[in-house]
């Protein structure tokens, strides 16, 4: 029987408008079970599946999978012509494989149930259109339990995710956390950027706590004592936290050459209609990767959208972000927070407080990648919209971003220091910058 799924507190919005781009730009892929049933509903005697396969191999010989196709338009070879799913249409949407199903929610194991999210590379998760994600708890429900019966997928762990190294809390403990820093993010007093330096203080000082007292009981910092404890250390970040972003000194050139590559990941596309053109042989990524090294000349055109830009165009402030499209990053990271797809099995392991440097992290990947955008003519508002799409496309997703150096990159950020500095020089818009802030090439 499966668990129950529960919603977040934040107010989110969602429901399929028939944009077709996960249709466009995913490979899904199919198991056994699922290509049976599919070649059983008799595509192959339909003219216009005539000579194309339904599904191809992908990976190597050892590790081998088998995808739904794609004609050569870039579309899934069941989209049809009035862009709606050819299974779907005829025998419903329990027909469709598992994976299209699910897609955009996210569902996290919390312990005795499932927190729902969403992915943000979906155009109708950013732009919050449809119902209250609270709506779509029973389909949830029957996605949780498919998940269970799935050969593939593992059990729901019991163990909560560890703070860092093998420290680990009660899900009690974890929720309070998340709850913590979801407040904080959720404080519109504040900008954006400056709400991620507070969280950034918060995650640096209680990664000096020892949560189980020491082996003292009496001393643990569990249940009310680490409420009371997160609570004074939010206050503290209002007076420990600059206002300003002019007043947090620029990113080192560690913290610029470490960056680059990390930015870069997250704005990458390498499948579908949007791959970036740089992404297309060996060759065009492995120049593409130099020139970010560099930091100097032309953004590589690594994602489709990517106009032609300089590295010097993202130093340069975005205008002052409107309430909405700053509802959009605040969404985007409660959610984040709150359904736990931040750290865990749903972020290559990574222990609660990388997990939640890595979302900084991201965050700020968003604001360079806006700022590059927006060197296009692309609209401020639409530029950070589309940059959430296309970081959240790979958050948690792309593989390299799990890599053992990717996660030395995140602690050596971390660790010296560079992190709030990068948030404050990205997320600064031109109403808190002063004429003669520096220039950077990050």
């Amino acid at each position: 029987m499966a668990l129950p799924v529960r919603a977040l507190t934040v107010l989110q919005h969602w429901d399929c408008q028939g944009c077709t781009a996960c249709c466009r730009q995913y490979h899904v892929t199919v198991n056994k079970e699922e290509m049976t049933r599919i070649e059983a509903q008799g595509w192959s005697n339909e003219p216009q599946f005539q000579a194309i396969p339904l599904f191809v191999r992908s990976g190597g010989w050892l590790t081998s999978t088998y995808r739904l196709n794609h004609r050569s338009d870039g579309a899934c070879v069941f989209l049809g012509p009035d862009n709606r799913c050819r299974i779907h249409v005829k025998f419903g949407v329990a027909a469709k494989p598992l994976a299209c199903r699910i897609y955009p929610y996210s569902l996290v194991p919390a312990g005795d149930h499932w927190k729902l999210g969403l992915r943000f590379a979906c155009p109708s998760a950013a732009e919050d259109r449809g119902r209250p994600l609270a709506e779509h708890l029973a389909e949830a429900h029957d996605y949780a339990a498919a998940l269970l019966a799935d050969e593939n997928t593992n059990p729901i762990p019991v163990a909560p995710p560890v703070l860092q190294g093998s420290q680990r809390v009660p899900w009690g403990d974890v929720f309070r956390i998340t709850t913590a820093i979801s407040k904080l993010l959720a404080n519109t007093t504040d900008t954006v950027e400056r709400r991620w330096r507070k969280v950034l203080f918060l995650v640096s000082t209680l990664r000096l706590a020892r949560f189980d007292g020491g082996g003292d009981v009496k001393k643990a910092i569990t249940g009310g004592r680490l409420s009371e404890l997160l609570h004074v250390l939010s206050q503290a970040a209002e007076d420990e936290v600059p206002v300003s972003p002019d007043l947090v000194p620029p990113p080192g050139w560690v913290g610029r050459m470490v960056f680059r590559p990390l930015a870069a990941l997250y704005a990458r596309k390498d499948s579908g209609s949007e791959r970036g053109s740089a992404q297309a042989t060996a060759f065009g990524r492995l120049l593409a990767a130099i020139q970010f090294a560099r930091g100097t000349g032309r953004v590589p055109p690594i994602h489709a959208a990517i106009p032609r830009a300089t590295f010097a165009d993202a130093t340069q402030p975005l205008p002052e972000l409107s309430d909405q499209v700053q509802s959009v990053l605040t969404r985007w990271a409660r959610v984040k927070i709150e359904s736990g797809q931040f750290c865990g099995p749903t972020n290559f392991g990574l222990g609660i407080w990388d997990g939640v440097e890595s979302l900084a992290t991201a965050f700020t990947a968003v604001m360079w990648l806006a700022r590059v955008l927006t060197a296009g003519q692309r609209a401020t508002d639409d530029a950070v919209t589309l940059a959430v799409r296309i970081v959240d496309d790979n958050f948690g997703f792309n593989k390299l971003l799990g890599s053992a150096r990717q996660r030395f990159a995140l602690r050596l950020l971390s660790s010296r220091g560079e992190l709030p500095k990068l948030v404050a020089f990205y997320g600064k818009t031109k109403t808190t910058t002063k004429p003669e802030a520096p220039s950077l090439s990050v």
